[in-house]
Formats: structure tokens, C-alpha cells, sequence
């Protein structure tokens, strides 16, 4: 990660329970660690049912505010590609999108009250975004922990936002349950060598 003056956005987004707020945490002890200023904010929409869960960072030499606008994150991480989708808007021009190909359908896509985009990665390319896109979900089930999911995401972020720096090993020993350091430990050098699936 190379040395800059003002201040870089990272935006997450996902559904509740997928462990937003944990790679967060995280991420923000991590540039800590470097000597940043670090802000971080929560939003939670009725995550406790699956809503939608965001988390801004900024981090930068001077932060004055957590909040992120439109089109000032220089990264976004989404957990769900209906979720990057509808982030999207936020995203710099010239900024990296990385989104799990994963489908979470929310309550209103259950009760046949929306449709779900399943065209979601085609819309964001038609904007001129081209998304880096892994199977963090599908890689975290078959590594035996679905939980690791936001792992294999931060591995994804690490290497696409060159942030090798940084150790984060002892960051995710720290932050996440003893008994799944392992395979988190894992998850996340198999996030680090991914790469995007379109």
C-alpha cells in the first residue's frame, strides 16, 4: 500500500449475518496499524432478517467523517451481487468493485413482491464498471465454514487494493472465534488468489 495524502473509501455492503462489520473491524485495525486516521460507520436494515448491512471507512491522514457519498468510494465490497448492484451509484470513477456472485433473496423477492436482478453483474459492466467477481461464498462452504465468506473477501480486497503491507494474520486471530482461526487463516490466502470470474 503506498503512502498518499487526503483520503480513500471503502464501502461493504451485504445482508445481515454475513460478517460485514467483522472484515470492518478488521480492515480498520488494520490501517490503524499504519498510522491512518480511521473512521468507521455502520448502517443496519433490519439485518437481523436479512436486510441490507452497510459499513463505511475512510481512512487517510485526516478524517473528519465516516460517510461515504455518491461516487467518492474507492473500493466497494459487496457480498451479494443484487447488493453491488444497487451500491454501485457510490463507486469512483476508475474505482474496484469486488462482489461475491453469490443470491440472497429478500423478503420481497420471497413474497413475489420484486424480482431479483439477475442480471446484476451485466448492468454493472454496461455502466463501464468492470467488477472483479469470486465465489467467496461457494469457496468458504466448500472449505467447511460458510462464515469464512467474508475471509475469502478480504483476501479478494487485499490483493486487488495492494494492501500486502499490512499483516492481517494476526488481525484475523484476533478478531475472529478461536476455534475457526484455521480455516479463516485459510479462507483468506485463498481469497488473496483469486481472481475475477468475468
Amino acid at each position: 500500500m503506498k503512502e498518499f495524502k487526503g483520503v480513500h473509501s471503502i464501502l461493504l455492503v451485504g445482508v445481515g449475518g454475513q460478517g460485514t462489520i467483522l472484515i470492518s473491524k478488521i480492515l480498520s485495525a488494520g490501517f490503524m496499524q499504519r498510522g491512518y486516521d480511521v473512521k468507521m460507520s455502520e448502517i443496519h436494515g433490519m439485518s437481523q432478517r436479512g436486510g441490507s448491512v452497510t459499513t463505511q471507512i475512510r481512512y487517510g491522514d485526516k478524517v473528519y467523517s465516516p460517510t461515504i457519498g455518491l461516487g467518492e468510494a474507492n473500493v466497494i465490497i459487496a457480498f451479494e451481487k443484487a447488493e453491488a448492484l444497487r451500491a454501485l451509484p457510490y463507486l469512483k470513477r476508475g474505482g474496484i468493485l469486488i462482489t461475491d456472485d453469490h443470491e440472497i433473496y429478500p423478503m420481497p423477492v420471497l413474497t413475489g413482491d420484486a424480482v431479483y436482478p439477475y442480471d446484476a453483474l451485466e448492468k454493472i459492466e454496461a455502466s463501464g464498471t468492470k467488477p472483479i467477481v469470486v465465489k467467496a461464498a461457494g469457496t468458504a462452504e466448500a472449505l467447511g465454514n460458510a462464515r469464512a465468506q467474508n475471509i475469502v473477501l478480504l483476501g479478494a480486497l487485499v490483493t486487488a487494493w495492494n494492501l500486502d503491507d499490512i499483516d492481517w494474520e494476526p488481525l484475523i486471530r484476533q478478531y475472529v472465534p478461536a476455534k475457526a482461526v484455521g480455516i479463516n487463516l485459510e479462507a483468506f490466502a485463498v481469497g488473496k488468489g483469486m481472481r475475477s470470474m468475468v
